[in-house]
């Protein structure tokens, strides 16, 4: 946040590059569910890590997106690698970036856990696909 941005206007655009990234549906679904214990973490993470380092212009969202599956490939978080991944294809990450980026990640963090990762990454992509036919098909 720089000297002239306000913490309202910094959250804004988080929230923004946060809808756009992970789905209007997804952000809206975990804001208003959140209990008041739990509010001052979903702040913080759309202030500071979407308004503060998403919006940043040093690396794209596609780049972001890809550093984010490898991280939390690395530290074994299943869930959120789950909403990255898909916050990835919406990005414009392809498949075969996403796989490449899991078999660099099983050579420094692990082969355990780019198993997993695989393992969630394939589901989160048929869904994508299957959602992508459904749209397709009501379409014709």
């Amino acid at each position: 946040m720089t000297s002239d941005t306000t913490h309202s206007e910094t959250f804004d655009a988080g929230l923004a590059v946060r809808r756009a990234v992970l789905g209007r549906a997804h952000v809206d679904r975990s804001l208003g569910n959140v209990s008041e214990f739990a509010r001052p973490m979903q702040n913080l993470v759309t202030e500071y890590c979407w308004g503060t380092v998403w919006t940043r212009d040093g690396l794209p969202l596609r780049t972001r997106s890809l550093l984010n599956i490898a991280m939390l490939t690395a530290l074994n978080r299943s869930h959120e690698l789950a909403v990255h991944v898909r916050g990835a294809l919406t990005n414009g990450v392809t498949e075969d970036e996403i796989q490449e980026t899991l078999l660099q990640t099983a050579i420094y963090a692990g082969v355990p856990a780019a198993l997993e990762s695989f393992r969630i990454a394939e589901g989160v992509i048929n869904e994508v696909r299957a959602a992508t036919t459904d749209s397709d098909s009501a379409r014709v």
